[in-house]
């Protein structure tokens, strides 16, 4: 059992566990984390605690810094079935102890859900790192998330939730970016995860993307670029190392132009090397230049790069030549999850992080195959594939990525601060305001928006999804509740029947306004029969996007919004622009088709309306 951590001081000094405090050190004044620390101080404490912990390891202890576990349970000595299916033990702290990993991610997804609340989380968090500090690598873990925003959103209300990435996008705004990201951040911070995978630096250019879309800040090179340094900033500089997080710029090199989703198969991205240059790679350098702690790679072929057929995550022409020497990136290079097909389709378990280590990885992200993975690595050293050199490499990155952001100094949180820290009415109001500026109102032919008069009888409709943990999508609910006591609520689900379609016609006949929200239009025929029903009525109806901002494509309705995403804080900030409330000022940032064909655009690039 792993012992536990009811309330312990923010500050913890790890000393006697094989470290140097803050204080042993000659170099240690002013301590880290300190305003008056340069970053070029902190950054060679970093390597000079690097070089010297590694002297320390094993080779089995600096193969085991090398992989991120994703483990089932929401307590570190908590029993989950799969634990035992797939690493032969009960608990997470007995995964951390049996195979000695550099890092853990949490999860709320249909497959793992780690996540209850906010003070769950921290308690797991400590439970797990005191488990590592206990362990003969006496080293804390890395603990991560996927916390872009929008979708992809693991740890949810109370905590603060963020609009996507698009939305942020549509925004435009610099500092709208970074603030986010501070508030991001630091909240993940106070519950003990100090690596982000976000932002998304992918440029969705390819409308039909199966996998980004909203995720992406924009189909704009220049505007993502920008939106991901900012980015980058917030997450890692808007406080002491000890409050702030890793930032993960993500896909490298570039997943937005993809056809096929990396997590069913390999996408193949048939791009000039000319255009990917043009076009993928200035939100790359963006993170580069910013000093982004972490970049993850794609599971994707881009053949103009590596003609090889392999994925990026395994290609030394680009992980090795364009990112470590082209770029000159010396920071952590992070897999995407090694569980996903892109990277499973050629090579076994066993085998993909002798590749991913030999392109020029650091980190493998949640192999499938724990066993396979770190024996396959141990042999590849023993039998001189892979020198210890190369592997000493690696774990120097890793290690100076916990001493720069401090989870050495600071590797326990304290468990009755969280409430203080996470999802306060301060971090709730800068990201209400933030989201306030991204409604984008395509089309207002007839005049509906904004309403005039306050409304006596609304019909909310549409999209809704509610079944599975870390995605309760119920914006139908939320956004009749945003309007208030003359709205109301009526879910059709993700896929509308005849049934559905027909109790809302019969609902909107009592109504003197329909709003119907929409998901997917291009591939869900009953989405579109419901609009055109909702239509056939007479009755007004303003059709919103609510995660891709594609919809208006294949649905002509004459009162069009894109909001990019779903979450309750997005909208909220729908019912002030259709309340008149507020003034709608985001800006596309993608070209719209008008459906399938890119080159139909019915909607470009920086189209918003306001009033």
């Amino acid at each position: 059992m792993v012992a536990s951590v009811a309330s312990l001081v923010a500050v913890t000094s790890i000393a006697g566990a094989g470290f140097a405090s803050a204080t042993d050190s000659p170099d240690a004044e002013p301590q880290a984390g300190t305003a008056a620390e340069s970053k070029d101080k902190l950054d060679k404490k970093a390597e000079k605690f690097a070089r010297e912990k590694l002297q320390d390891l094993t080779l089995e202890q600096k193969i085991g810094q090398l992989f991120v576990a994703d483990v089932f349970g929401k307590a570190a000595d908590e029993a989950h079935p799969t634990n035992q299916e797939r690493y032969g033990v009960d608990t997470p702290a007995e995964v951390v102890q049996r195979y000695g990993v550099g890092g853990v991610i949490y999860f709320n997804n249909q497959e793992t859900d780690n996540v209850d609340d906010p003070a769950q989380l921290a308690r797991f968090s400590n439970g797990l790192q005191e488990t590592a500090l206990a362990g003969p690598q006496k080293l804390p873990l890395i603990l991560s998330v996927d916390q872009e925003g929008g979708r992809v959103t693991r740890v949810g209300n109370p905590a603060t939730e963020y609009p996507s990435s698009m939305a942020v996008g549509a925004g435009r705004s610099i500092e709208d970016a970074t603030a986010l990201a501070a508030v991001n951040g630091k909240e993940l911070r106070a519950l003990g995860v100090a690596q982000d995978f976000a932002p998304d630096a992918d440029v969705n250019s390819n409308p039909l993307n199966p996998v980004i879309g909203s995720r992406s800040f924009s189909s704009d090179p220049a505007l993502t670029g920008e939106m991901v340094a900012a980015q980058v900033a917030g997450y890692q500089d808007s406080g002491k190392p000890t409050e702030t997080v890793s930032a993960a710029a993500k896909h490298f090199p570039g997943h937005g132009d993809a056809a096929e989703d990396s997590h069913t198969g390999l996408p193949v991205i048939e791009r000039s090397e000319e255009d990917w240059r043009k076009i993928d790679l200035p939100p790359f350098k963006a993170a580069v230049d910013a000093g982004a702690d972490s970049i993850m790679s794609a599971h994707i072929t881009v053949p103009s790069l590596d003609p090889s057929g392999e994925p990026a995550t395994l290609s030394k022409p680009i992980i090795g030549g364009l990112l470590r020497e082209e770029l000159g990136y010396e920071g952590v290079i992070v897999t995407d999850s090694l569980q996903m097909e892109g990277v499973r389709q050629l090579h076994p378990d066993a085998e993909v992080p002798v590749l991913a280590i030999e392109a020029g990885v650091d980190q493998m992200l949640m192999p499938p195959d724990m066993p396979a993975a770190i024996n396959g690595v141990l042999e590849a050293v023993k039998s001189g594939r892979i020198t210890e050199q190369r592997i000493d490499e690696s774990v120097v990155r890793i290690l100076k990525l916990k001493c720069k952001r401090g989870i050495v100094e600071q590797p326990l949180v304290d468990e009755n601060a969280v409430a203080d820290k996470v999802g306060t009415p301060e971090n709730l109001e800068t990201i209400q305001q933030l989201t306030d500026r991204t409604t984008t109102v395509l089309r207002n032919d007839a005049g509906v928006l904004p309403l005039q008069q306050a409304p006596s009888n609304v019909l909310v409709t549409g999209w809704n999804r509610a079944d599975y943990p870390g995605y309760p999508a119920e914006p139908v609910n939320a956004l009749a509740g945003a309007i208030g006591p003359a709205a109301t609520a009526l879910p059709t689900g993700a896929k509308p029947d005849q049934a559905a379609i027909d109790g809302a016609v019969a609902a909107a006949g009592d109504a003197e306004l329909a709003i119907v929200l929409t998901n997917g239009l291009r591939a869900d025929e009953g989405q579109r029969n419901l609009i055109s029903a909702l239509q056939a009525t007479g009755k007004p109806v303003v059709a919103v996007a609510v995660q891709e901002p594609y919809d208006p494509g294949f649905a002509n309705v004459p009162t069009w919004i894109a909001t990019y995403d779903w979450r309750a804080v997005t909208m909220t900030s729908l019912a002030k622009v259709i309340l008149g409330e507020v003034k709608p000022t985001g800006k596309l940032p993608v070209d719209i088709p008008a459906g399938e064909d890119p080159t139909q655009v019915l909607f470009p690039f920086d189209h918003g309306l306001s009033w």
